[in-house]
């Protein structure tokens, strides 16, 4: 789940919270672990898995290789083929020079391979004509790696291969939706309702803090005090509030590219359209106002999910989305309207001072309320 390094494009947008999981709570590595896989691989396709986990995810993203090289093998694994098909996803759907009607297909058809529904020739072949279309290098090696991130699917253990076929279903169910909305660039159009805005920020990230949470409760030994169902739902709301941050954050730059996903009648009841936001970003305020509320209640799910996360590390790693979350709502309700127009982020020294005191004081409960306390709204 993802509050501070997401940015305005589709992609990052879509793929944010799985890298997160591994960015922010990657603390969890030398946890003491149960189990493992039960399955036997050949030292060809082991030597394959070495290679995506390694040369390929450092290539389409830096950031998320070296956070999750901290984690253990048990969480590194499935976490890494999430992101990666995740990504492959997305590169299919943002790919500009294919039709977005052509792109949603092979989107669609991706998703069918990933869930086992059509071979993996189907797939690959349904896929080749994306590649050299790609204008980024990584990304293209990313598509071409695509039968390698199938057959590790196949080969990986097998509740961990269902866990990431359900965030996959609802990931690029998401991707094709955006596609379906967002289908003319040039004409701004807005979600419909408050239901389209949950269903977004919930396929986006709040699927992804129910994957986190399955994976941590299967490989993490006592991994928190609360029962899964509760942990289910708190990380559900935790990765949705943050995912809902990210959108009052870019809501401008989002404008300018022709989205809008603040709710059409919200913004009927108060004489706006989604083109006029913009110019009259005074009568936008209540509206963005509220969402910020409710982003804020996510956090509060957040600090309770951390709460109950025995191990002070993973504590730590889990709740400092929620501290820079609230501290970019505090940034955004001071820029008030002119948050539309300029970028809000919370700066990095603060973050460092975030951590440093989450490590001065071990992740305790009490330190953990007064940083949260201190920066809400």
């Amino acid at each position: 789940m993802k509050a501070a390094e997401h940015r305005r494009t589709p992609k990052r947008k879509r793929t944010a919270c799985i890298k997160l999981a591994a960015t922010f709570w990657s603390a969890a590595a030398f946890d003491t672990l149960e189990g493992g896989n039960a399955h036997h691989m050949t030292a060809r396709s082991q030597s394959s898995i070495q290679h995506l986990q390694t040369a390929i995810l450092r290539s389409v993203s830096r950031s998320f290789y070296l956070s999750i090289r901290f984690l253990p093998q048990q969480l590194r694994e499935p976490l890494a083929l999430a992101y990666l098909l995740a990504r492959t996803t997305d590169t299919v759907a943002d790919t500009p020079r294919i039709p977005g009607t052509v792109r949603t297909e092979t989107v669609k058809m991706l998703s069918d391979g990933i869930q086992g529904k059509v071979s993996r020739e189907v797939v690959i072949n349904h896929v080749a004509s994306f590649v050299p279309l790609q204008e980024n290098a990584a990304e293209q090696t990313l598509l071409d790696s695509l039968p390698d991130c199938l057959k590790w699917l196949e080969q990986i253990g097998e509740a961990d291969r269902d866990d990431i076929r359900t965030v996959l279903e609802k990931i690029t169910y998401g991707q094709m939706l955006d596609l379906h909305r967002f289908d003319d660039p040039a004409q701004l159009r807005a979600l419909q309702s408050a239901a389209d805005l949950d269903e977004y920020t919930y396929l986006v990230a709040g699927c992804v803090g129910e994957f986190w949470t399955r994976l941590c409760f299967r490989h993490l030994r006592d991994f928190a005090n609360l029962i899964p169902d509760e942990m289910l739902a708190l990380g559900r709301r935790y990765g949705m509030g943050l995912q809902l941050i990210n959108v009052l954050r870019d809501a401008g730059s989002d404008l300018r590219s022709g989205r809008c996903y603040f709710p059409e009648d919200e913004l009927r009841e108060v004489g706006l359209s989604a083109a006029q936001i913009l110019s009259r970003s005074d009568r936008f305020q209540p509206i963005y106002q509220r969402w910020m509320e409710t982003a804020q209640d996510g956090l509060q799910c957040g600090m309770q999910y951390s709460r109950a996360i025995r191990n002070r590390r993973v504590r730590a790693a889990t709740v400092l989305p929620a501290l820079i979350g609230a501290r970019t709502l505090v940034l955004l309700h001071k820029a008030d309207a002119s948050a539309l127009h300029h970028a809000i982020k919370v700066p990095r020294r603060e973050v460092r001072g975030m951590i440093l005191s989450l490590g001065i004081h071990l992740a305790s409960k009490s330190q953990m309320d007064t940083i949260f306390n201190q920066n809400k709204l």
